[in-house]
């Protein structure tokens, strides 16, 4: 279950908005990075101990990669990744990575592509955007901003027309578009992805409703309000199948803690239950405590830095 980490070297920073930097990263000595697919992100090691997942915002360029682009808007609530990679990280800095690791993948069977990216949840999707375009798919990118001032790869997103919808929420501005009349109705074949904040994701969600699970596909950057469930402070047993062992969960314990004080090793990234680093494959008991991602195939899974058993049992696969 462990990463291989890389080390980067920051090559450029770019001001995107008065809130929102594009990082790119190199390898430090000029060779090439692992490739990638359209919706990877990677887990950042930052200055001051933070490791933070950030969503690749530049299309895949095949079996191997001359640079990692990232997106990263300056949280004033931050708990310090952002912070850290604004205002302490610089060009020609060294930095750890994980390699790229994709939760949020395409689905090529899909006859069109709706991609809903609220705010700087445009970062995925800009790279699915890029490769759908390159491959000649059919899809279409709308993307909700406050206004052309916070839009995101505003470049970008232009060499994308005229598979682009804007919508601006600033009263002076003509681009809108209503998440209802566009969610009405779902063209067969159509697969539906989303990410941005999570009342966009929550309103984009419940006008989605009627969708199958299996074409809705969801990237949180943060927990939904809903991510705690009843019963989070309760005792559990984490039966673990492939080892045939049982490990005794605390009140105040997480299941990675458990696992830890075992000598088992777990790697975590958000610790928000919103990345998959830390996810495993689900076998039996109700779970409470994951962020609610609905997509069907999120329901086998379950992220160990934050769910619990309901029931007093919770078996995974490990």
């Amino acid at each position: 279950m462990l990463d291989r980490i890389l080390t980067v070297r920051v090559d450029r920073i770019t001001r995107l908005t008065s809130e929102v930097a594009a990082f790119e990263f190199v390898h430090p000595w000029g060779g090439t990075l692992p490739g990638y697919r359209a919706g990877a992100h990677i887990d950042v090691h930052l200055p001051g101990g933070f490791v933070r997942p950030y969503s690749l915002a530049w299309a895949p360029q095949g079996a191997s990669a001359t640079r990692y682009v990232i997106g990263v808007k300056r949280e004033p609530a931050s708990r310090g990744g952002s912070a850290s990679l604004h205002e302490r990280v610089r060009k020609g800095d060294l930095l750890a990575i994980s390699t790229p690791r994709n939760t949020f993948p395409l689905h090529p069977e899909a006859a069109h592509h709706l991609l809903l990216a609220g705010g700087i949840g445009l970062t995925p999707l800009l790279a699915m955007a890029q490769q759908l375009a390159c491959d000649g798919a059919a899809f279409t990118l709308c993307v909700f901003a406050r206004s052309r001032a916070h839009l995101a790869f505003a470049g970008e997103l232009a060499a994308l027309t005229p598979s682009i919808r804007l919508h601006v929420d600033d009263p002076a501005a003509p681009q809108k578009l209503d998440l209802a009349s566009l969610l009405a109705h779902r063209p067969e074949g159509t697969h539906l992805y989303l990410c941005g904040p999570a009342g966009f994701m929550q309103a984009a969600l419940a006008h989605a409703a009627h969708w199958p699970d299996e074409a809705v596909h969801l990237e949180y950057f943060a927990p939904p309000d809903n991510a705690a469930d009843a019963g989070h402070d309760e005792p559990f047993v984490l039966v673990l199948a492939r080892r045939g062992l049982e490990v005794k969960v605390a009140a105040d314990q997480t299941a990675v803690e458990a696992l830890h004080e075992l000598g088992i090793d777990v790697s975590t990234s958000c610790e928000q239950g919103v990345c998959g680093t830390c996810v495993v494959g689900w076998q039996d008991g109700e779970r409470g405590g994951t962020p609610d991602q609905s997509a069907t195939e999120r329901r086998t899974q379950v992220a160990l830095c934050c769910s619990r058993a309901k029931s007093g049992v919770l078996t995974i696969d490990l």
